[in-house]
């Protein structure tokens, strides 16, 4: 990213509303003024939900792409660099062309309120209206009824992915609730593919899409998927698809990809883009082995993991994912911010691993100090230390548990700081 950019990103943060409402006030006036660019896009494929948002979208591009079409693709947040956020017809956007559109934003914002979100949102929507492409695929950033990717008015496709309690300050306490926000980019008549849901969510999902009689697909009613040996069995109304098992690892990841497999079908894709959605997808800080960089180096004989899971769900799926891996001492470092529930990311992994060590997320105002998250992993059972940073960490564990498994975790934003210095 350009230090151009750098500049433009931080006036803009400095734009934020003193008072955090959703709403979709603020950017419909702003796309309004930029001429709404939202209306020129290629068909949109709109992909909300808790869990598997991105890895969910990460299958379905592979297969677009693997089609020989051009994808655009909006995703939050980034990871090393701000331009991963948007990728135009299959390649990061630049440098050069990011700041231009940045530049316009902020110029024609003209200084009023407005979220990071909602902005980066517009910009995202105005260089896809620039760019040919066949397909746009949008992840939804918070919620979905007031989330500023939600103006489009008539997407091609929806998908939900699965819904549990996470962001309750903005979304509601009760997972009803919060369904009901992700419902919200239900569009009338539009098909959504539906992920597996406790009954609850999916009964929310079920009354929206009575009321603006969208076509449903969903998880164990419409379609199945299972792991059978070292193959992956999809099976609906059009018949059979039999592929290999998705490149991301992890039991979570076959619900994502059967998402993904029945987002290709709806789209009248078929086997062969099923297949290289699985074989070709890439989406980084998901259960991802290091294999370069200082840290690499630094952890000598021990494998060295990231993931960038955060919440209660992530947790489980994280545990999943470990019990389901050669057995081998599993040490974390992990980092989080305060918006978490904690506790709740920790408990399903205590069984699963011999320690933590805690570490401060650095430049993240949000962070939990070190000492309060390794409280919360004794409080669920795990050992815990703190360390001052990663590489201290790191280093701890190799000294004590050499050819261990090191996973370093908590946070998208620690596994960006993390990539960005050894990817």
């Amino acid at each position: 990213m350009s230090a151009a950019t750098d500049a433009i990103l931080q006036r803009l943060t400095a734009l934020h509303p003193k008072v955090i409402d959703l709403s979709l006030d603020r950017i419909r006036q702003l796309l309004s003024d930029l001429g709404d660019p939202q209306d020129r896009i290629p068909p949109v494929i709109h992909v909300a939900g808790t869990n598997g948002k991105g890895s969910t979208q990460a299958f379905i591009r592979a297969g677009l792409e693997a089609a020989g079409l051009g994808v655009h693709a909006y995703t939050s947040p980034h990871l090393a660099f701000f331009n991963e956020r948007i990728r135009l017809s299959g390649e990061l956007i630049g440098d050069k062309m990011l700041a231009d559109t940045l530049a316009e934003v902020e110029r024609v914002n003209a200084g009023r309120p407005i979220t990071f979100f909602e902005v980066t949102t517009a910009a995202a929507f105005l260089a896809f209206s620039r760019v040919p492409a066949d397909y746009t695929l949008l992840e939804v950033g918070l919620g979905g009824r007031l989330d500023a990717t939600n103006v489009v008015k008539a997407p091609l496709l929806t998908v939900i992915t699965p819904i549990s309690v996470d962001h309750t300050q903005y979304l509601g306490e009760t997972l009803t609730q919060i369904a009901g926000e992700k419902a919200g980019i239900l569009k009338r008549r539009v098909p959504c593919i539906v992920a597996r849901q406790p009954d609850e969510a999916l009964a929310v999902i079920e009354a929206a899409a009575a009321r603006l009689g969208c076509p449903l697909s969903v998880a164990g009613q419409h379609w199945t998927v299972a792991r059978e040996a070292d193959a992956l069995v999809y099976q609906d109304e059009r018949g059979l698809a039999d592929v290999p098992l998705p490149a991301l690892p992890g039991p979570h990841q076959i619900g994502n990809a059967g998402a993904a497999i029945a987002a290709l079908r709806e789209l009248g894709f078929g086997q062969a883009e099923a297949v290289a959605a699985m074989e070709q997808v890439e989406w980084p800080a998901r259960m991802q082995r290091l294999t370069r960089g200082p840290l690499v180096r630094a952890a000598g004989s021990c494998e060295l993991w990231l993931d960038g899971g955060h919440n209660p769900a992530g947790g489980e799926a994280l545990a999943a994912t470990l019990a389901a891996m050669p057995r081998k001492p599993t040490h974390l470092v992990c980092g989080m911010l305060n918006t978490k529930d904690v506790a709740g990311y920790m408990r399903p992994l205590a069984p699963q691993v011999e320690s933590l060590t805690a570490v401060s997320i650095e430049g993240e105002p949000a962070t939990l100090p070190a000492r309060t998250t390794a409280d919360m992993a004794e409080s669920v059972g795990i050992p815990a230390a703190t360390a001052p940073d990663v590489s201290a960490a790191v280093a701890g564990i190799v000294r004590q548990h050499p050819g261990a498994r090191i996973l370093i975790c908590g946070s998208l934003y620690l596994a960006g700081r993390v990539l960005r210095e050894n990817g």
